[in-house]
């Protein structure tokens, strides 16, 4: 199955919150100092405006960018995994072991999107809505159920990718991405 499309789409979802995120406090925190300094009518106009939502606009955005990128990790091979003792058996006995430990993710993360379309739900139908944004609570809380069953659905692609070659997606510490180490001739 080609998947390659939900990839960038869950880099650009990722890319975009964590820089939606990070422009929004920047802002936030300008306008905070600017507000405070005699700069005359310009002053006068920066208090003005009310930037008491950039806050909670901000922490809902990384609580979606932690969410998605729970996925996304599991997906290149750096969520978090305790495999000490798994790397320590022969490859014939580590097979299992990798396998259930990726199908327990599966369905971990089934049962989390399962109870949280749930509670999604019941959000909708109660009408809460956030503090300061006044949001549909059910619109925030989405992220639950949509990013662990896209998570689900990376651990059971990884556990099918697994089954296949016998190869686990996993991350060289001392990589990054992009870029090339030169090599001095």
């Amino acid at each position: 199955m080609n998947t390659k499309w939900l990839d960038r789409f869950e880099e650009i979802l990722i890319s975009f919150l964590i820089a939606g995120a990070t422009l929004i406090i920047f802002v936030s925190v300008l306008h905070r100092y600017l507000s405070g300094v005699p700069l005359g009518g310009l002053q006068t106009i920066l208090v003005g405006i009310n930037m008491g939502w950039a806050q909670e606009l901000a922490v809902l955005m990384m609580v979606w960018m932690a969410k998605f990128g729970a996925a996304y990790g599991v997906r290149v091979g750096i969520h978090v995994g305790v495999d000490v003792l798994v790397n320590r058996l022969s490859p014939q006995n580590q097979k299992p072991l990798i396998l259930f430990g990726l199908l327990a993710g599966a369905l971990f993360t089934g049962v989390i999107a399962t109870i949280g379309a749930q509670f999604v739900h019941e959000q909708y139908e109660f009408g809460a809505q956030t503090s300061v944004l006044q949001w549909p609570n059910w619109l925030v809380y989405i992220a639950l159920p949509v990013a662990s069953s896209l998570m689900c659905f990376r651990f059971l692609q990884v556990a099918w990718q697994f089954h296949a070659t016998g190869v686990v997606p996993h991350h060289e510490h001392a990589h990054v991405d992009g870029l090339e180490e030169e090599v001095a001739l």
